[in-house]
């Protein structure tokens, strides 16, 4: 799409989380798995893809209508491991255990963005670390990491996020945020 911008919807992590699970993945070394940048680091809540540059306005006044109506929540980390098919991953990400405020925004942000929003869509509260290279074998008996102490996301504003697809990661930027209610 010529005139077109990639868009998301996530919230940011504290550095903090990001440092622990940037730690993580020093349990992951392998050629065929490429780890994202830092500032590229997010849980999503929906991705929107490319839309024409003229709707940016609309899905601002969107979001920013969902994130009135929603609470502020915490999600609790699960483990790090590979996924989302344990038998045929794609990627590492850092999982969270499912939330049912998580769960309402995610479905509230599908139904007003898409625009043809699925009937149920079950998300999976997560951060994706790193992917495998599709031109390669993924690799085989990766571990899966928990931590002994309890890890929580406070999730207390949601972002507008524009993808500008490059070599070897997209390079992302927030165009607005969004403080929960």
């Amino acid at each position: 799409m010529k005139d077109g911008i990639r868009l998301f919807v996530a919230a940011t992590l504290p550095s903090s989380l990001k440092d622990l699970l940037e730690g993580q993945l020093q349990h992951y070394s392998h050629p065929n798995i490429r780890v994202l940048p830092r500032q590229n680091l997010h849980l999503t809540l929906y991705f929107i893809g490319n839309v024409p540059r003229q709707q940016l306005a609309h899905i601002q006044q969107q979001t920013a209508l969902i994130a009135k109506k929603h609470a502020s929540f915490t999600l609790t980390f699960e483990q790090t491991e590979p996924g989302p098919k344990p038998k045929h991953p794609r990627l590492i990400w850092a999982r969270f255990a499912a939330h049912p405020a998580f769960e309402a925004l995610s479905q509230d942000l599908t139904r007003a963005l898409s625009e043809h929003p699925p009937k149920t869509q079950k998300s999976i509260p997560h951060v994706t670390l790193a992917r495998f290279r599709k031109d390669q074998k993924a690799p085989q008996n990766l571990p899966t990491i928990s931590e002994d102490e309890p890890l929580y996301l406070p999730v207390q504003e949601i972002s507008l996020w524009q993808s500008v697809l490059g070599s070897p990661h997209p390079t992302y930027s927030i165009l607005n945020s969004y403080a929960l209610a």
